[in-house]
């Protein structure tokens, strides 16, 4: 009931009866005033004036489920919350309550993340209340090899969620680092559950540098974050449901088509690779050549010195600027 108050108070500037929300809720004006005692008391500045109602004045700092659900603007992704202040994987806590008939769109979200992991085995850190780690839990109803695709489409939702809330040019390092100057911002992984022709499961873990001032030693060169980029802290439940507000548009997209030919021309606009000089990191041999976008498989089309054109599949091999990370 709480995430529903904040809602209905969030919806007007000005003040909302007590009548009016025991009228939306369909509960006791004792119901209302008690969830109302319970949110001031989470940190909600709530304003209560007699014979005008109620008014909210200011919210804390807080990525708890019923402020990221009254921000919430989907009918899909996200309609289910678990939230955790620490955990030590979104992701495997993902799929163990996959394993246990959890529903699609189910979104577990931490405050803390002690275990976190990034591609090839990397640890990714999220410290308490500065950064932003969630997974996002989905069944598809798609063959095994279109799921590497929805990376992408991960990828191309955070980075539209952030141009569209901030003043900064975030873009795409394919297949799905979101980067701000030449410095990545955002991390993804998905892991599936699948049989030879069917997809149990799949789970998506972003990781996303929000209010971090220092990083380790060792990647302080290549990464940022909004508040390092933007001079103050952001607030991050709101990040946290636009994402969600744009992937659940390009995911409907991509199950409709079952590839990214309806959202591939948005992809290429944020691509950072396409039209660069790249290095591939092939097991069979480096080599280089000149990024021409993706296709409609998500594949970095490499044109190489010859003319021709090599599709690279993200699950083999890694892609670099020919003078660093981008």
């Amino acid at each position: 009931m709480k995430n529903e108050i904040l809602r209905a108070l969030r919806e007007t500037d000005s003040y909302v009866s007590g009548q009016e929300l025991c009228r939306k809720l369909g509960v006791s004006r004792t119901a209302v005033w008690k969830n109302i005692r319970s949110l001031q008391e989470d940190g909600y500045e709530i304003e209560a004036v007699t014979n005008r109602g109620y008014r909210l004045a200011g919210v804390p700092d807080t990525i708890a489920e019923e402020e990221v659900a009254s921000r919430l603007q989907t009918e899909r992704m996200g309609r289910q919350i678990r939230y955790f202040s620490r955990i030590d994987s979104t992701n495997q806590y993902a799929k163990r309550i996959a394993e246990e008939g959890a529903p699609d769109g189910t979104l577990i979200i931490a405050d803390e993340q002690t275990a976190g992991k990034g591609r090839s085995g990397r640890t990714w850190v999220t410290p308490p209340a500065e950064a932003i780690a969630f997974t996002l839990l989905l069944r598809p109803k798609l063959s095994p090899d279109r799921i590497s695709m929805v990376t992408l489409v991960m990828g191309l939702a955070v980075t539209n969620a952030v141009n569209s809330l901030y003043d900064v040019s975030a873009g795409i390092k394919w297949p799905n680092d979101v980067v701000i100057k030449g410095r990545k911002l955002c991390g993804i992984l998905t892991e599936m559950s699948a049989e030879v022709r069917q997809v149990n499961y799949i789970v998506i873990g972003v990781g996303i540098n929000a209010n971090l001032t220092s990083f380790p030693e060792e990647i302080r060169e290549i990464a940022t974050s909004l508040r390092l980029e933007l001079g103050c802290d952001i607030n991050r439940a709101e990040l946290i449901a636009r994402v969600m507000t744009e992937f659940e548009r390009l995911y409907a997209e991509f199950e409709a088509q079952g590839d990214l030919s309806a959202v591939m021309q948005e992809y290429n606009e944020l691509c950072l690779n396409a039209g660069s000089k790249v290095r591939v990191l092939d097991p069979n041999g480096e080599y280089t050549g000149t990024s021409r976008g993706i296709n409609s498989m998500g594949e970095l089309l490499v044109e190489t010195e010859d003319g021709q054109i090599q599709e690279v599949y993200a699950g083999e091999v890694s892609v670099r600027g020919i003078y660093g990370y981008v």
